[in-house]
């Protein structure tokens, strides 16, 4: 009888890639970058969730899109957030989603995600450095507001 167990094999690789070249320095800085990437069309009409992750030197690495939901809410996944991170080395970074109502004002989910976000990175060395609601027409940092 053969009682040989496989296990799965796990690799860890990350392939660098200079998309961008930006070092942030404000809310408006990660605007700029992300309207490069947001499709408009979509901006007011279906929730989308993006992580833009940075090095230590607050230059970007990348733009993660975490998900797409309906027209008032998207999943949040902190274990994807993190799993993304550290598979690029991120040391900080930022989440970014839209309201497609146009409301720049947090919700109870909003705050309550961003709080859980934020402990899970503590954990792991990784600073949450905003979380951003975007619209069509502005913005809301809560980094900038004084709600992170």
């Amino acid at each position: 009888m053969n009682t040989e167990t496989k296990v799965s094999e796990i690799q860890v690789i990350y392939h660098p890639c200079k998309m961008y070249e930006a070092t942030l320095t404000t809310s408006s800085d990660v605007i700029a970058i992300l309207r490069t990437v947001w499709d408009e069309g979509r901006i007011e009409m279906q929730e989308e969730v993006k992580v833009l992750l940075v090095n230590s030197s607050n230059a970007v690495i990348g733009v993660y899109n975490l998900s797409k939901g309906g027209i008032t809410a998207s999943l949040v996944d902190i274990r994807l957030i993190l799993s993304v991170a550290l598979k690029c080395l991120a040391t900080g970074l930022i989440l970014v989603h839209n309201h497609p109502s146009g409301n720049l004002n947090p919700s109870s989910a909003d705050l309550s995600i961003v709080k859980k976000l934020k402990t899970a990175c503590k954990l792991l060395d990784i600073s949450l450095l905003d979380s951003i609601i975007i619209t069509k027409e502005s913005y809301t940092s809560f980094n900038d507001e004084g709600l992170l």
